[in-house]
């Protein structure tokens, strides 16, 4: 049985006084969402640890934006896993888009970093997906299938979330029809040894797509941007029919 995650990613948005405001309003509207669904937020750094005290015993977990490979060291600007679980952190997204193109990001380190974040108890989420010159040109199936060949090297896919996130829908409004999203994400089961990883879609995830979007039987989930941002949408999301 393939598990639901829905994941907010707040990229560097939300001081902690910021973050706490929007747990008050964020945790009202969870009362009947279905046991079955994980919901996960991906906070700034700065935001894990008060999020974590203030989340102790709720159905919401804790995510990192980013983990480094090795456990210590001279690595200025970079966070290590066993940081992050020290906060009480349970997920963290790997090879995101936006790690990938202004980060200097490769498949090769994004590699290192899913086996890191495993070897410490964390869940990655690793982002995969194509730019619009990728789409047009026909290189989707070929380009993702490298990211993953690459990127699950020696990885436990039974500690493992994908999420599908076509780079030219992030952000930008234009969300990839759910139908095509479905199929590209079949495509990605197919070329992993356990079809039961969750794989979510993510890319201009809002309360008015959502519906159809988690309608499709392929896509277990979501990795939502800019709509996590605000409570009473994410609750949407998260409450998705």
């Amino acid at each position: 049985m393939r598990k639901i995650v829905i994941a907010g990613n707040w990229k560097m948005y939300k001081t902690q006084a910021e973050a706490l405001e929007f747990l008050q309003g964020f945790k009202s509207e969870l009362d009947n969402t279905p046991d079955d669904r994980e919901i996960v937020l991906c906070v700034p750094f700065t935001d894990l640890d008060s999020l974590s005290k203030t989340l102790h015993g709720s159905r919401i977990q804790i995510g990192a934006q980013n983990v480094h490979w090795e456990t210590e060291g001279a690595y200025t600007g970079e966070i290590a896993a066993p940081m992050l679980t020290e906060v009480g952190v349970r997920y963290v997204v790997v090879g995101h888009s936006e790690r990938r193109q202004y980060f200097g990001e490769t498949d090769e380190t994004v590699n290192l970093r899913l086996k890191a974040a495993q070897k410490a108890g964390l869940i990655p989420i690793l982002c995969v997906g194509e730019t619009k010159q990728q789409r047009d040109a026909g290189d989707i199936e070929s380009h993702i299938f490298s990211q993953l060949a690459k990127g699950l090297v020696d990885v436990d896919q039974t500690n493992l979330v994908i999420a599908y996130e076509p780079i030219w829908a992030i952000g930008t409004g234009d969300t990839c029809a759910p139908a095509e999203a479905n199929r590209v994400i079949g495509l990605i089961r197919s070329k992993l040894s356990n079809p039961n990883v969750p794989i979510q879609y993510g890319g201009s995830v809002k309360p008015d797509n959502v519906d159809e979007v988690m309608a499709q039987p392929e896509i277990d989930g979501a990795l939502v941007g800019g709509a996590s941002l605000e409570a009473k949408s994410f609750a949407r999301i998260v409450n998705f029919q």
